[in-house]
């Protein structure tokens, strides 16, 4: 009896790792839930958008999941370079690493990761913040809204003007805040506050 233990013990802890012993980062789609700095930055781009006469974007379980992967992955194996932007990915989780360069030859990547990670069939825009003692939501949205590239993203402007904004999802972890729009509405719901 003793040995069916532990052996179930030792099963369900290898489980937990994939491949050469990586932690399996993907938190299912009902554990999905905002934090309420998460939830701030959320209600502050819709009082944004508001402001530009722009309808609110509704959050989503699946981009919030994206979001917060994203964000744990830049954390902790992003390593700033001239080579490849925050929009890259690692080869540290359940998903295809790659290196988004600045003349956006690897876009796909980027677009892709929503249905690769959730499911999600649409392709997917990110923008991401980064701050050297901690990412806040008042301070993404600031540092967001003084970018010419980041801002017209947020609100619909420039080459943006013709997309419609059908799901969000936000994430902050430490350094960095990470929010991922789309453009079909998500079949899975709105990601909840986390209790």
């Amino acid at each position: 009896m003793i040995l069916h233990i532990i052996l179930y013990l030792f099963v369900s802890f290898l489980s937990s790792f994939k491949g050469d012993i990586e932690p399996d980062l993907s938190p299912a789609i009902e554990e999905i839930c905002l934090t309420s700095e998460e939830k701030k930055l959320h209600d502050i781009i819709n009082a944004y958008r508001k402001t530009k006469k722009l309808k609110p974007v509704p959050i989503s379980s699946s981009l919030t999941q994206v979001a917060k992967l994203h964000a744990i992955d830049l954390m902790e194996n992003y390593k700033k370079s001239d080579k490849c932007n925050p929009h890259s990915w690692s080869d540290k989780g359940n998903w295809t690493s790659c290196c988004y360069t600045n003349d956006h030859k690897q876009a796909a990547c980027m677009w892709d990761k929503p249905k690769e990670i959730a499911g999600y069939e649409s392709p997917g825009y990110e923008i991401v913040y980064w701050h050297s003692a901690a990412a806040t939501a008042d301070g993404a949205l600031k540092g967001w809204q003084q970018s010419k590239s980041h801002n017209p993203v947020v609100i619909n402007d420039g080459m943006w003007n013709q997309v419609e904004w059908n799901a969000i999802g936000v994430a902050i972890y430490e350094q960095y805040a990470v929010v991922w729009f789309g453009e079909m509405a998500d079949g899975k719901g709105a990601a909840k506050l986390c209790k």
